[in-house]
């Protein structure tokens, strides 16, 4: 079983508790964490906005434990509470439903009948019940650790992978950013031998190399001068895809990136991300993906967009959805969202599906990379 430091956080069990206000839902996630996660009143309603924990519990491992607001608060403000409690449903994998009472009321009935709806692995904690044994059930609940892989089945022993991460004003200091440093782990655990360059200096790298690498993967940024400097005969995919590739769906971003041909003046693009961070002048996705898509599509476009867990319930405002490769979300939070896209009729794409299309790069879902 994998440790908490070694389970990046999109891959993390995500263990939620719901139930009515003063049922005993933060008293059971601390007994749960054996700590303090969440504060415990006897007055209704002190749990507001959802509050998550990332902890290592055993028999379960890695997981992030959230507690919600009260399911049966009252008036404009607990009606909120309310919406913002079952939007954590969409990237929860085991829901545990607190009820104080022996029986079950409409309202826990429901919360039931939703998790089976949504295929949600749940079960229900009624005030007394052994906290051991619910640890042991919500551990055979949990779907497997084993993520679907990024790279890995794509290289075998000895394979060699030249990953381009650009460092510009946007890029962090000190560090790469997580997709890059999850690809490159996952590379090394699968004995493959990841060359990490700029774009800057990839001919140069390419130059040096005894054989042509298995493939090249680039930050979708850099898909423009790579595909340029980069060999016809070398496969080429970005960090973005890989991504989506292993938590969306690329057969879809496919489709999705077709609708850019389609846009009319006027009309509104949403663009995702799942993590929040600082904008920047060169930000990619307020500033180049919406300069990049405005130039291939030579329409005025509208744009709007949303980070981190906020992601519209009506997208019918929206010609197109663009989401990021969603590192930092789950796979069943990235799936929710596409399933939302599906039942509104509404094209998403993947930022690096996206960019290639605007650099004049086809998309192949079949091979996973890009034709130049």
């Amino acid at each position: 079983m994998a440790g908490l430091n070694e389970t990046p956080s999109g891959n993390r069990v995500r263990l939620a508790f719901f139930g009515r206000r003063n049922a005993g839902k933060s008293t059971l996630i601390n007994a749960v964490a054996g700590q303090e996660v969440a504060i415990v009143s006897d007055t209704p309603g002190t749990t507001t906005d959802p509050v998550s924990k990332a902890m290592e519990i055993l028999p379960l491992g890695p997981c992030l434990l959230t507690d919600t607001a009260g399911l049966d608060d009252v008036g404009p403000l607990g009606e909120l509470r309310v919406k913002k409690a079952l939007e954590v449903l969409e990237k929860t994998d085991v829901a545990v439903i607190v009820s104080a009472d022996a029986e079950l009321g409409p309202l826990e009935n429901d919360l039931v009948a939703e998790c089976e709806r949504r295929r949600i692995a749940h079960l229900v904690y009624r005030r007394g019940d052994s906290v051991a044994a619910l640890k042991e059930q919500i551990a055979r609940l949990a779907p497997p650790d084993e993520a679907p892989p990024l790279v890995a089945d794509l290289v075998v022993t000895g394979d060699v992978v030249v990953c381009v991460c650009p460092i510009d004003s946007a890029a962090p200091k000190g560090r790469l950013i997580l997709p890059q440093q999850q690809v490159v782990r996952e590379l090394l655990d699968a004995g493959a031998i990841p060359v990490v360059c700029r774009e800057t200096e990839l001919s140069a790298t390419l130059s040096r190399l005894a054989s042509p690498p298995c493939f090249v993967v680039t930050d979708s940024q850099a898909f423009g001068s790579v595909s340029k400097a980069l060999p016809r005969e070398i496969p080429l995919t970005s960090f973005s895809i890989v991504f989506a590739r292993a938590k969306g769906d690329l057969a879809l971003y496919a489709d999705g990136a077709a609708a850019l041909d389609r846009l009319e003046d006027g009309a509104r693009v949403l663009i995702a991300e799942g993590c929040t961070h600082h904008r920047q002048c060169t930000d990619i996705g307020t500033v180049k993906l919406p300069a990049w898509i405005q130039s291939y599509t030579g329409r005025r476009l509208e744009f709007a967009w949303v980070s981190g867990n906020d992601f519209p319930s009506d997208l019918s405002p929206y010609s197109l959805v663009v989401h990021c490769g969603g590192c930092m979300l789950s796979r069943r939070a990235v799936q929710a969202r596409l399933s939302r896209c599906r039942a509104a009729g509404i094209p998403v794409t993947n930022y690096g599906i996206c960019i290639a299309t605007c650099h004049g790069i086809r998309f192949s879902p079949e091979s996973r990379m890009v034709l130049r």
